[in-house]
């Protein structure tokens, strides 16, 4: 996957880079895996936005993806690779031998014609999705589950992936690109290789108006604001604050830890992936 960069015709395509979708291959989606995406705008259901900097952009239909994989040992063939506007990774259309289609996410490597299976009979290979007791050590792995027929839940973005480390005690452990490292039950299924896009995180915006095309309205500085509007705001001339970072009802912004070392789920890190 390659990043094109623009000739600098104006000073927004000097910084403006897009990615290469040479990997996909068509512009229609599979219309009855469409569904209309409501738009909220950062509103609750009282009007009141509880999310900021949301609004406008394109309309959108979400694509319906199969992570759960739970087509068992019937093999499928990959019909198309197609562009989500939901998520930064690219997603396949597989088609079963039974007739049935799905859409599944996209690997680094597949194109069309790639034949995908899941279930306990499935070989080690590319888009192949099976319990993690199956997959042998040093396989990078993604759409991993947590629990067990929920679905995947972890690595599922453009270029995630994680690496098969270790297996005991009916558990496996799991290192992602973090350093982090976790503990996953054996049972939970999780699909080989690396999710495609890879070079997503490398893309430069450039302009306004594409994150306005985005759904992203302008985020305003804190010290821009007045007293009344932001606790950061005010001051004679331009000042920097002064205080911590704050949010605009008060929390700290920066550092502050907020995840709850009690709940369940923490007793699964081996290792986090700050020191």
């Amino acid at each position: 996957m390659a990043i094109k960069q623009y000739r600098p015709m104006t000073p927004t395509l000097r910084y403006k880079t897009t990615t290469v979708y040479d990997q996909i291959t068509t512009d229609e989606p599979h219309k009855p895996l469409l569904v209309p995406k409501h738009r909220s705008s950062g509103r609750n259901n009282r009007g009141v936005i509880t999310v900021r900097h949301r609004g406008g952009g394109n309309k959108r239909f979400i694509r319906i993806i199969d992570f759960k994989r739970d087509k068992f040992n019937v093999p499928g063939v990959v019909e198309t690779i197609e562009y989500d506007p939901n998520r930064s990774a690219f997603i396949a259309l597989v088609k079963y031998i039974d007739g049935e289609r799905r859409y599944i996410l996209a690997t680094v490597n597949m194109k069309v014609g790639h034949k995908v299976m899941s279930g306990d009979k499935a070989e080690i290979a590319e888009g192949n999705c099976m319990p993690l007791a199956n997959i042998p050590l040093g396989t990078q792995v993604h759409n991993i589950e947590l629990r067990e027929k929920k679905g995947g839940q972890i690595a599922r973005s453009a270029g995630a992936y994680a690496e098969v480390v270790a297996k005991e005690n009916k558990m496996v452990q799991l290192k992602f690109p973090s350093s982090e490292v976790r503990n996953v039950r054996e049972t939970c299924v999780a699909t080989i290789g690396q999710i495609s896009n890879h070079d997503h995180m490398n893309i430069k915006i450039g302009s306004a108006g594409r994150k306005r095309h985005m759904g992203i309205r302008p985020t305003v500085r804190g010290v821009a604001m007045n007293p009344v509007d932001h606790p950061m705001g005010g001051g004679e001339g331009k000042t920097s604050g002064g205080g911590h970072p704050v949010s605009p009802w008060g929390q700290k912004s920066k550092g502050l830890k907020t995840r709850d070392p009690k709940k369940p789920s923490s007793k699964y890190i081996v290792r986090r992936r700050t020191k």
